[in-house]
């Protein structure tokens, strides 16, 4: 807000609206109020509306000269990377009854994290419990847990944890101890040994979207001596978008909200997390070890696709095909 509107506004409070009407519209304009408390509004619905003050008095306007506006941003507001969304819980679930292997998970998200090769964030392992199960899919992704092993190691804060449950890496404070990689249970973690190879796509498209490197998009570039991850898209999710890899999926398979909402969507249907783990038993990885993770999963039962299908696109140990 501009040093002239916050003098006109302390002008106008002077001139006889109590402060307390002020707290109690919240979100509502009051511009058109002043008007109306003076006495010289000219247009006047039949609506009206009752207002509460702080001390408990009742006041009534007409609705008419209430305004919806938009609130100014403070410093101590903006979006901070590093802090995350405040009062949110973000939570992924994944069916593997669902899953075929079709990698456009895992396209997306090494097109939009420009990242390639054996270094992708997302894996898809064929699993099998023993030879008398049938084998299914299963995507892997950062675990983005509660209590992470991962930051307790880190000795100079380049992973760390979001109060909306993210965690994230700085590239630019990462040194390459790997100690982080050494400390996750569950190996999700990668290694720039050298320059991603990622052929004109760091060229042409790294800077399209007008970012600049930072742990919000953290692949943007990888960095030789680093470490890479999974990191559930923040740059989308503050703009109340779903991560890439849930919108490039073709089959639902997964599924991501709000822990504290209890709903998470794929972008066809919207469930109720809790029921929805209730109901196909979803359990999550290693969770013994006391980590919390972030992800669940619903077991490969009542299976929508064939096994067999996926087998055309199996490629063991690289999850892409990498650039000439």
């Amino acid at each position: 807000m501009s040093d002239n509107t916050k003098k006109e506004r302390r002008k106008f409070l002077d001139k006889g609206l109590k402060l307390g009407i002020a707290a109690a519209i919240g979100g509502l304009g009051i511009s058109k109020i002043t008007s109306k408390l003076n006495a010289k509004t000219n247009h006047n619905s039949t609506d009206k509306m009752e207002l509460m003050t702080v001390d408990g008095t009742l006041i009534e306007v007409d609705s008419s000269e209430v305004l919806e506006v938009q609130h100014a941003e403070h410093d101590d507001e903006k979006y901070n990377v590093r802090e995350g969304i405040p009062n949110r819980k973000f939570v992924m679930v994944i069916d593997l009854a669902k899953c075929k292997n079709a990698l456009k998970c895992v396209s997306a998200c090494n097109k939009h994290h420009y990242i390639t090769g054996e270094n992708a964030w997302i894996k898809v392992h064929r699993m099998q419990e023993s030879k008398d199960t049938a084998p299914y899919w299963m995507p892997r992704t950062c675990m983005h847990c509660d209590q992470p092993a991962c930051v307790t190691v880190c000795p100079v804060d380049a992973t760390f944890k979001r109060r909306d449950g993210l965690v994230l890496i700085d590239n630019e404070r990462c040194i390459g101890c790997r100690f982080c990689m050494a400390a996750c249970p569950y190996s999700i973690r990668v290694f720039n040994w050298e320059e991603p190879k990622q052929g004109e796509m760091s060229e042409i498209t790294m800077h399209l979207g007008g970012e600049t490197p930072s742990p919000d998009y953290a692949g943007m570039p990888s960095r030789i001596g680093t470490v890479d991850k999974c990191d559930f898209c923040p740059h989308t999710i503050k703009n109340n978008e779903l991560p890439h890899c849930v919108t490039a999926c073709p089959n639902g398979v997964f599924y991501f909200g709000d822990k504290y909402e209890d709903t998470v969507t794929n972008g066809e249907e919207t469930l109720r997390l809790s029921k929805l783990l209730t109901d196909k038993a979803g359990y999550r990885l290693l969770e013994e070890l006391g980590t919390a993770p972030s992800v669940y999963y619903l077991p490969p039962v009542d299976r929508l696709v064939d096994f067999e299908k996926g087998l055309e696109d199996y490629n063991e140990f690289q999850s892409v095909e990498k650039p000439e």
